[in-house]
């Protein structure tokens, strides 16, 4: 009887505790639309890292994490659908992998109290965390970008493009018009002509664009451009005998979907990165083990070590250790919106953190402060071994033109704040 009234007891004191609620990490995904075969594989990636995190570590501080997932299809109207469905789930950060859909969610996060990470794309300027609160763009932004294949550039050129050629192709879009400011500042400080070719979407059809490189014959080709777009780009660039060593995508333009289609043709083709190509990182290994040998895999477990994949395992680690921050500060294990949100101000990720991930040397160093929700902004480039069927990394991550684009963020920021009656918080 004495057994039967304790086992009673603990019971009904299990039953009285508050059941813990889960962190919400949602997924805003694209698995549908023209720009799926780029949408996948990160998905697949943030979500199988946090399933890592529940199945080994039993999720982040004793709290398990659930990963909704909600359909963009990569379409603006969408993607606004799915902030105000996702928003009632308490969610700790949102991803929303669109620059059209970052633009129209930024006033609504701020008064949501929800943090929005926009990492590698969105609106620049909004590294200036004193005017965008609530968004936050680290370790690296376009205009980063831009620098990135500038200081490429002189690096192989022993400092000095003067009177070379570069050509800009770009997705006719806001995403794709990016670069062209960073770009011409950079042009008239190091003596380069600048020559900007807009694609229209979907990028299907680029002959004009190419007969006009062909004729103008410039040293060396960029790319802003997303999808279908980049193929038909690499295999137009192959058509026209452009050297592919001298032709460099952003790192939406660098992934194994961008390149395969034009087989060995694509052959030392470049793109710039902010984070590590492979899977030699005892983190996939762990990846493997928990999750995709067991069944718990987002897709069919095929991604692992792509760029894509990649780049989302980092999303996640990054939104995960800021939640561990959070807990670490607050004392709490459930956190909030606001708590993540303050905790991703103060993130530091050193090399020996994410060497203790299993992730050594996987991205560069970087903090972030109030002023500052872009991080340091270090760029390395990376290039396609056709044979191998690889990505490399052939540079290390190095320090964007701060003195170029430091201006360009304040006046982009200042005007925004003007226009929005913000008064600057640092």
């Amino acid at each position: 009887m004495k057994m039967k009234l304790a086992t009673w007891a603990t019971a009904a004191m299990m039953a009285a505790s508050p059941v813990m609620a889960d962190l919400v990490f949602p997924s805003m995904s694209y698995r549908t639309g023209p720009f799926a075969a780029g949408g996948i594989p990160f998905a697949d990636g943030y979500a199988d890292y946090f399933t890592l995190l529940n199945e080994r570590d039993g999720g982040i501080g004793g709290v398990k994490v659930s990963v909704p997932e909600c359909e963009t299809a990569y379409n603006t109207e969408k993607g606004v659908e799915c902030y105000e469905s996702l928003k009632s789930q308490n969610p700790l950060v949102l991803q929303p992998l669109s620059t059209g859909i970052t633009y129209q969610i930024i006033p609504k996060s701020i008064v949501d109290d929800i943090p929005v990470h926009t990492m590698g794309y969105g609106r620049t300027s909004a590294k200036n965390g004193g005017v965008f609160s609530h968004i936050f763009n680290y370790p690296a932004n376009y205009w980063d970008g831009a620098s990135g294949v500038v200081n490429y550039l002189l690096e192989i050129n022993n400092g000095d493009i003067s009177g070379k050629k570069i050509a800009l192709v770009y997705h006719n879009s806001a995403y794709g018009k990016e670069p062209i400011r960073t770009l011409e500042a950079l042009a008239e400080k190091h003596g380069f002509e600048l020559v900007t070719l807009a694609v229209d979407h979907p990028g299907q059809e680029q002959k004009s664009q190419w007969l006009q490189i062909r004729r103008e014959r410039p040293d060396y080709v960029t790319m802003w451009g997303w999808g279908i777009m980049n193929q038909v780009a690499i295999q137009e660039a192959a058509n026209i005998r452009f050297p592919m060593e001298n032709f460099i995508g952003v790192w939406w333009a660098g992934a194994q979907h961008d390149v395969l289609p034009a087989g060995e043709a694509a052959d030392g083709y470049k793109a710039i990165t902010f984070h590590a190509v492979g899977d030699d990182y005892p983190v996939f290994d762990d990846i493997q083990k928990y999750v995709v040998d067991a069944g718990k895999a987002a897709g069919a477990g095929d991604q692992v070590g792509t760029v894509l994949y990649n780049r989302g395992v980092y999303a996640a680690m990054l939104a995960a250790e800021a939640a561990k921050d959070a807990q670490a500060a607050t004392g709490n294990a459930e956190i909030t919106g606001g708590d993540m949100r303050d905790a991703m101000e103060k993130l530091t990720i050193t090399e020996e953190r994410m060497a203790a991930l299993g992730m050594p040397n996987f991205g560069p160093e970087f903090s972030v402060s109030c002023e500052n929700h872009g991080g340091n902004g270090l760029v390395g480039v990376a290039q396609w071994d056709a044979s191998a069927q690889e990505w490399n990394l052939i540079s290390d991550f190095k320090q964007s033109d701060q003195d170029v684009i430091t201006p360009l963020i304040a006046e982009d920021s200042a005007a925004f704040a003007a226009e929005n009656n913000i008064e600057p918080r640092c």
